[in-house]
C-alpha cells in the first residue's frame, strides 16, 4: 500500500524529491548533525583492542582502577610494592582496559519500506537515521559496518575504521533506497531472517547491532535469533512506523470507504463495521511488534526506539537516544 497523496514530485521525478528517495548529499551533510547525541552511555564496548571507550574487562590495561588488599589468584605482577613495604600487605593495583566498539548497522531497503502517508518514506528515514549513527561512530574513532536488506539481497561489507570506506557505504545505500519503486518486489530470499542467518555466519562478539527497520515479517522465532546475539552483543532495535500502519482515520461516513493493496492483492472496505475490524487488526500487529522489541531490548536495558515519518525522525532520534542514557 503506497499513498503518494501528499508528495507534489510525480515518481517518474522521485529522484529530485529527498522524501521519496534519500540523496548522496544530503546523508554527508548529516556528518555536521553528529552533535547532541551519542551511543556510548547505554551501549558497551567491544573488541579486544586497546582504544577510547571504557570496558567491563579487566587487567593489564590503560586506565588505574583502584588500590586494594591482594587476593588469591591475582596476577603477582600488579604487586605495588611500595604501598606492600608500607603497610606491611600486598597490595595489587587494579586496572580497567579500555576497548574500541565494532559497530553494524542494518538498515531495511526493502519493499514495505517504501510507504508513507505523511511526509517521508520509511525507507528513507532509515538511511538518514543510519548515515547519522555512522558519522557518529566514526566521530567517536570506533569501526563501523553496514548491512543493506534491498529488494535484489543483502549487501554486507566488512567494519572499517574510515571516513573514506565509510562514503562508499553510503553510496550503496543511495542505490539501494532509490531503486525502490511502486513496482518493487522482494526477492524470496530476501527475509528478515536471511538477515539474522548472515549476522549469524559472521561469529560476532562484542559488536553493537543496530537495526532500522519497519519489521515487517520478523517472526517469534527472529527474535530468539536476536536474544541469541545478544549473548555476545549488544543489539539496538529501531522501529519506524507510518501513521497508517497505526489505524484507518475516520472523520465522516465518506472516510469509511477505502480501498488498499499490497500491489498483488486488493480489500475494498466499504462501511465503518469494516474498517474498525480493519483497524483493530493493525492495532494489533503493531502491537505485536512493540512487544516483541520490548522484551528484546529489555535483556540489556536498551530502548526501544521508535520513529514515524513525519519529516522529523533526526529529532527523534536524538530525543530517544538521549532518553535512554
Amino acid at each position: 500500500m503506497v499513498n503518494l497523496s501528499r508528495f507534489s514530485s510525480s515518481l517518474s521525478d522521485s529522484n529530485s524529491d529527498p522524501r521519496i528517495h534519500c540523496r548522496y548529499d544530503r546523508l554527508i551533510k548529516l556528518q555536521a548533525q553528529v552533535e547532541g547525541f551519542s551511543l556510548l552511555p547505554q551501549l558497551k564496548a567491544g573488541s579486544v583492542l586497546s582504544g577510547r571507550h571504557g570496558s567491563v574487562f579487566r587487567g593489564r590495561g590503560l586506565n588505574f582502577e583502584e588500590l586494594r588488599h591482594y587476593q588469591l589468584g591475582d596476577d603477582i605482577r600488579n604487586l605495588d610494592w611500595k604501598v606492600t613495604m608500607r603497610t606491611g600487605k600486598p597490595h595489587v593495583r587494579s586496572y580497567t582496559e579500555e576497548k574500541d566498539r565494532h559497530v553494524i548497522i542494518c538498515v531495511d531497503q526493502r519493499s514495505s519500506m517504501f510507504f508513507s502517508s505523511v511526509e517521508v518514506m520509511k525507507s528513507v528515514v532509515a538511511a538518514e537515521i543510519a548515515a547519522l549513527i555512522g558519522w557518529r561512530v566514526l566521530k567517536d574513532s570506533d569501526r563501523i559496518g553496514m548491512a543493506v536488506c534491498g529488494c535484489e539481497g543483502i549487501n554486507w561489507v566488512r567494519s572499517r575504521r574510515s571516513q573514506a570506506d565509510w562514503l562508499q557505504r553510503l553510496q550503496v545505500l543511495t542505490q539501494a533506497n532509490q531503486a525502490l519503486n511502486v513496482a518493487s518486489h522482494d526477492q524470496v530470499a530476501v527475509s528478515f531472517a536471511s538477515l539474522l542467518a548472515m549476522l549469524a555466519r559472521l561469529k560476532l562478539k562484542n559488536t553493537t547491532l543496530v537495526i532500522l527497520s519497519d519489521w515487517a515479517g520478523a517472526t517469534e522465532q527472529d527474535i530468539s535469533h536476536l536474544k541469541h546475539l545478544q549473548r555476545h552483543n549488544d543489539v539496538l532495535g529501531i522501529l519506524i512506523v507510518d501513521p497508517l500502519e497505526k489505524s484507518l482515520p475516520c472523520h465522516s461516513a465518506s472516510d469509511s470507504h477505502w480501498v488498499v493493496g499490497d500491489g498483488q492483492f486488493q480489500l475494498n472496505i466499504t462501511n465503518s463495521q469494516q474498517l474498525a475490524r480493519v483497524n483493530q487488526g493493525l492495532e494489533t500487529q503493531l502491537s505485536l511488534k512493540k512487544e516483541q522489541l520490548l522484551k528484546l531490548m529489555a535483556v540489556q536495558s536498551l530502548p526501544v526506539i521508535e520513529l514515524d515519518t513525519s519529516g522529523q525522525h533526526i529529532e527523534q532520534f536524538k530525543r530517544a537516544i538521549a532518553g535512554g542514557r
